[in-house]
């Protein structure tokens, strides 16, 4: 009766030990979550908590330097790169990552060297060995690695250029020179393409079919799109040439140029159209995209004091309906080029655009820009194939999930001149899995997964939770080696890989772990916890009692191998209290080996600070003493049992 009173006290002990490892994987998923919404000032600041707690080190110090590089800071990514090429196992992306940061500091003869190992690893056919000494863009070929788009052609293009989609409610609006006219042939000049006009089409069912004109006045003579919406749907701002109450207002060479108008929504109808005051007649303004909350409106213009053709500017929407003084958005963004389509993303805040300067595949690239903790943008990500081609690709449109939009392009293929194209923005495949006992069938928690390339090359690790699961982002087209182990359990091993999964989310892979042939295992319920007064780590008497057991124990079976863990509450600091364990686990580990035991057979002793709490008693929870006190511990971990 005893004997199983242990067990589940032992069983209790370890759900409460294992829940704040639990809580750093949590931290881990959060951290990937802000690195691929372009959030990477708060992912910097979640990975450097899991380096202090030592959870997943080696991967979360990958991803740091990675997120540094997204923020244009080489010389912040310089050492944390140092240490990871220094990594059992690196995956070897890691040498040409290391490389160039080393160029990007100057240090060009290091960088030789490990662009070499770079190519001996198995590289020496990857084009970005040969390319080396090119302009490279580093943070959009790391960001690129990640990200995967699938593109589709809609079935309400025309012959004629179609661009511009943007979802309001459920319909899809976007600008087409579909509309020939017909008493009049409505034709531009500079493409013999009919005059632009805004439409809209069912979200749902889209097609040619079912295409209809925006009601109300916002369609004239002249060119008119595309458009932007506030949130609920009832105001719209939208690039029109300069033409309003049927006059038309041209420059000093006698050309209509484009300017900036809104409408209002009022009984199924847009009218109430007026031009913006930032509107003039000797230089564009136009392709305005509005901001969640309605208070900033971004265009594009190429009114004097800019960078080079049009740049991209945001103005203060006014509580009257005027536009603030233009903000030029500065020369990250802004080149000697043409910077044009703007698109502000209503969650993730992220301004998109469009550039024909910026290193990209073709002539107008998509970007995406990067912002310090600050707000201020420090770099640009240019989004990759096959959002980009070798042609325009522009008007981007990302739904505020993230996962779905619209991009406009001239690439080959399409049936017009400018053509929609649907795209599904695919997050890095989730890995999902649970590890059962093959005995009972039972979930097993508290099990660590180590995540590796079939090459060898380890990615990550993690923790099993109380129900046996765990998870992991992971690249789709890849082969990849899962390895489970636990004391008092035998290791298990499983190969995968993510190949064909291009429509799936997730990733499921099982692991059952049989149980390990140990003798006498219920002998194991008496290697109880010792515990630690406040701020010390010498062995009380009531540790030593326990201790003395451990001793017996280990004479009775010589060939068994424990290994040490020390841990500690959670006042003082995160660095003071890492220090403290590691010298709890020191002096356990001394009185054990100070009553005969050989100190082979503890080959790991080590203190985990506050990282492992087997209760709510965080920093500023307010506890007792008593709960304090059941994290100042040592715990003894099975390694061998014979």
């Amino acid at each position: 009766m005893n004997i199983m009173k242990n067990i589940k006290l032992l069983c209790i002990a370890f759900v409460l030990i294992s829940t704040s490892t639990f809580g750093q994987t949590a931290k881990q998923k959060r951290a990937e979550r802000q690195f691929n919404n372009f959030s990477f000032v708060k992912a910097i600041d979640t990975y450097e908590k899991l380096i202090d707690t030592s959870f997943n080190k080696y991967y979360a110090m990958r991803q740091l330097g990675d997120a540094y590089i997204m923020l244009r800071q080489p010389e912040k990514a310089l050492p944390i790169y140092e240490k990871v090429v220094q990594q059992p196992n690196v995956p070897s992306e890691y040498y040409l990552y290391y490389a160039q940061t080393l160029r990007a500091n100057g240090q060009y003869e290091a960088s030789k060297e490990w662009m070499k190992k770079y190519s001996d690893a198995g590289n020496q056919e990857d084009t970005r060995v040969k390319r080396f000494f090119e302009n490279e863009d580093l943070a959009s070929g790391i960001f690129n690695a990640r990200e995967k788009n699938f593109l589709k052609k809609v079935n309400f293009n025309s012959k004629y250029n179609d661009f511009g989609a943007v979802v309001l409610n459920d319909q899809v609006v976007f600008t087409s020179s579909s509309d020939e006219g017909v008493s009049v042939k409505r034709r531009y000049a500079w493409d013999g393409q009919p005059l632009l006009d805004m439409y809209q089409v069912p979200l749902e069912g889209a097609s040619a079919s079912n295409v209809t004109k925006l009601e109300g006045d916002v369609n004239t003579i002249h060119h008119d799109g595309p458009a932007t919406f506030n949130a609920e749907g009832t105001k719209m701002y939208f690039s029109r040439n300069n033409f309003h109450d049927s006059k038309k207002i041209t420059s000093n060479k006698g050309v209509m140029l484009m300017g900036i108008y809104s409408a209002d929504l009022v009984n199924g109808k847009w009218t109430n159209v007026k031009p913006s005051n930032l509107n003039n007649a000797n230089y564009i303004v136009y392709h305005p995209s509005l901001s969640q909350d309605g208070k900033k409106l971004y265009f594009s213009s190429d009114m004097p004091g800019g960078f080079g053709g049009t740049d991209i500017y945001v103005s203060e929407v006014n509580a009257d309906g005027s536009l603030g003084t233009p903000k030029n958005m500065g020369n990250i963004v802004n080149t000697e080029g043409n910077e044009s389509f703007p698109f502000i993303h209503s969650e993730e805040g992220t301004l998109y655009f469009s550039s024909d300067d910026h290193v990209g595949a073709g002539l107008l690239d998509v970007f995406a820009a990067v912002k310090d903790e600050n707000d201020n943008i420090v770099n640009v990500i240019n989004l990759g194939e096959p959002i980009n081609s070798e042609k325009d690709d522009f008007a981007y449109y990302l739904s505020p999930d993230g996962l779905q939009g619209y991009i406009s392009s001239n690439r080959d293929g399409g049936i017009g001149g400018d053509d929609i194209y649907a795209f599904t923005r695919i997050p890095p495949l989730t890995l999902k899995g649970r590890i059962f006992d093959a005995i009972n069938g039972e979930p097993v928690a508290g099990a660590k997964v180590i995540l590796s390339r079939k090459n060898g090359e380890e990615i990550a690790y993690f923790i099993t939770e109380a129900d046996g699961a765990y998870e992991h982002l992971i690249d789709r087209d890849k082969e990849f080696v899962l390895k489970g182990s636990k004391a008092k359990y035998q290791d298990v091993q499983k190969e995968f890989n993510s190949f064909g999964l291009e429509k799936e989310r997730e990733l499921i892979v099982d692991l059952n772990i049989p149980m390990s042939p140990i003798e006498d295992v219920v002998i194991l319920a008496d290697l109880n916890p010792i515990y630690f007064d406040l701020d010390k780590s010498n062995i009380r008497p009531d540790a030593a009692l326990e201790l003395d057991k451990v001793v017996n124990l280990m004479n009775k079976y010589p060939g068994m191998e424990i290994r040490l863990e020390s841990h500690t509450d959670s006042r003082a600091d995160d660095n003071y209290n890492m220090k403290l364990s590691a010298r709890r686990a020191k002096s356990t580990y001394q009185y054990i080996i100070s009553k005969g035991i050989d100190a082979k057979r503890i080959p790991k002793y080590e203190g985990f600070g506050e990282s492992q709490l087997v209760n709510k008693c965080s920093n500023g929870v307010k506890c007792t003493e008593e709960e304090h006190q059941l994290n100042r511990r040592t715990e003894f971990i099975i390694l061998k049992m014979k």
